[in-house]
């Protein structure tokens, strides 16, 4: 492959991936929040809970099922693009991807359908074990995902022969050295994505007086569960960035934006790097806060880039900006986290409109960070596909720069219309509110409660008194 056609099939790459990513994080965030409405509805037997889930749970359906498909997408291109990178890696990432398939994806396609249709049909019990059973699919699923990518960063468990990487040790490969640092970042990160997207849309019910008990328990919760999380994935964060500092140096080296070893070093808010001179032609940053962040000591020294010869150097500009991209957003998360504290203990939590305002600005951030530090990483990660093993050059598939693009635009079309039509769904949901259209009530012995919200034919009650 040409030069022009590798970097077009990295782009390609990079933005199904980044687009497919999102679907997956919420799934994950937000099966676990209605494993938690749906066990204090069996608790308390209030009927609110109830009317909460069945709302998310619409949401949490269109989103699963667009993630799917965008995952679909993701498996064409290895062998499109990456035939190189499918040839080598294919026996240690088609074993873990399989795994997954087999262990997760067939539990979450098993129990969905429970999940979903099964009010009326089975008691509560019955269906909170499918909800969880479900929220289990998506953490079993993260886990050999994350094991197959954190596999790429750190390869350990496993032996070449005739060119392709075999595994030789399943623990050594699946829980490689960066995948117990990358996995919990991974599961928060998620986490977020799905509290933000739930904060976002209550703030905009409370903001617009509507669903009132509805809108606060929802952003209660989700604005709880991000303050209770930030401190610790700063902490995960901090850690992960002490850990590929050792396995990746390039890459913290490129991602604080310095060519030569800084002591006292300025926290970088903006460079021009000039990586075929290896040095920086405009820099701007805050006096010694990159050596406090880094090294956690004022007069540390920031490694620079120079340190890694240049055909091992990833590029600075992007895993320098996305990685900005990333810190900076979850310092405004941090904000938000400690805001809402001050305001629920002053009582004024679903009061103050511009921190609502802000909260519904902020939907996306948490996507927003997941995808940052994706970025970051995978870009941080080059010149390997393989990290010291594999280069991408020699990963990428024979093809020509017509056709790449011919695909890239293909997937660009495709996926931006698959977007729109997801916000369009989820708005006219959202607008449309969690109503109760239909509800019957009796007691234990006499009454039973049916709600239906959401998906359009998805839950028709039949039940009769």
């Amino acid at each position: 492959m040409n030069n022009l056609a590798e970097h077009l099939s990295r782009y390609q790459f990079a933005f199904t991936a980044s687009y497919h990513i999102m679907f997956p994080a919420i799934s994950i965030g937000m099966a676990w929040f209605l494993v938690l409405i749906h066990g204090l509805y069996l608790k308390t037997g209030k009927s609110g809970y109830f009317r909460i889930y069945k709302f998310w749970s619409s949401v949490f359906a269109v989103n699963f099922a667009v993630g799917v498909v965008t995952g679909i997408f993701m498996s064409f291109q290895f062998g499109l693009n990456w035939s190189g990178f499918a040839y080598a890696a294919g026996p240690v990432l088609g074993s873990i991807i399989g795994m997954e398939v087999m262990t997760a994806f067939f539990l979450e396609a098993g129990f969905l359908g429970i999940m979903l249709l099964g009010w009326n049909r089975v008691n509560k019990k019955v269906h909170f074990a499918a909800t969880f059973m479900v929220a289990l699919g998506t953490l079993i699923s993260s886990t050999w995902i994350m094991g197959a990518n954190s596999w790429l960063h750190t390869p350990a468990g496993y032996d070449i022969r005739n060119g392709q990487f075999y595994i030789t040790n399943w623990w050594h490969a699946v829980f490689n050295p960066s995948f117990f640092i990358r996995y919990p970042h991974m599961l928060m990160a998620s986490m977020f994505s799905a509290s933000f997207l739930i904060a976002g849309i209550s703030a905009w019910y409370l903001l617009k007086n509507r669903h009132a008990d509805f809108a606060r328990t929802c952003f209660s919760i989700a604005t709880g569960v991000i303050t209770i999380l930030i401190p610790l994935q700063m902490w995960v964060g901090d850690n992960l960035y002490g850990k590929m500092s050792v396995y990746q140096p390039a890459k913290t080296q490129a991602l604080e934006g310095f060519w030569e070893d800084t002591p006292n070093a300025p926290y970088l808010l903006f460079v021009n790097p000039d990586q075929q001179n290896q040095r920086n032609t405009v820099q701007i940053g805050v006096p010694y806060m990159g050596s406090i962040l880094t090294t956690h000591s004022i007069h540390g020294t920031v490694a620079g880039l120079k340190r890694t010869r240049p055909d091992e150097q990833p590029n600075m500009a992007i895993t320098f900006y996305f990685f900005r991209v990333m810190f900076l957003t979850a310092i405004l998360i941090f904000f938000i986290a400690m805001t809402s504290v001050v305001l629920r203990f002053t009582g004024k939590l679903y009061t103050k409109k511009w921190f609502l305002r802000l909260c519904l600005w902020t939907t996306p951030a948490g996507v927003i960070a997941t995808i940052a530090g994706w970025v970051t990483s995978e870009a941080g990660r080059q010149p390997y596909v393989i990290f010291g093993k594999l280069r991408t050059s020699a990963a990428a598939s024979v093809l020509s720069n017509g056709e790449v693009v011919f695909s890239f635009t293909l997937f660009v079309v495709i996926y931006l219309g698959m977007l729109g039509a997801f916000i369009y769904y989820i708005s006219r949901l959202v607008k449309k509110g969690p109503e109760l259209l239909h509800e019957t009530l009796k007691t234990d012995s006499m009454k039973k409660e049916l709600f239906t919200a959401g998906l359009p034919g998805i839950v028709k009650s039949s039940y009769k008194n």
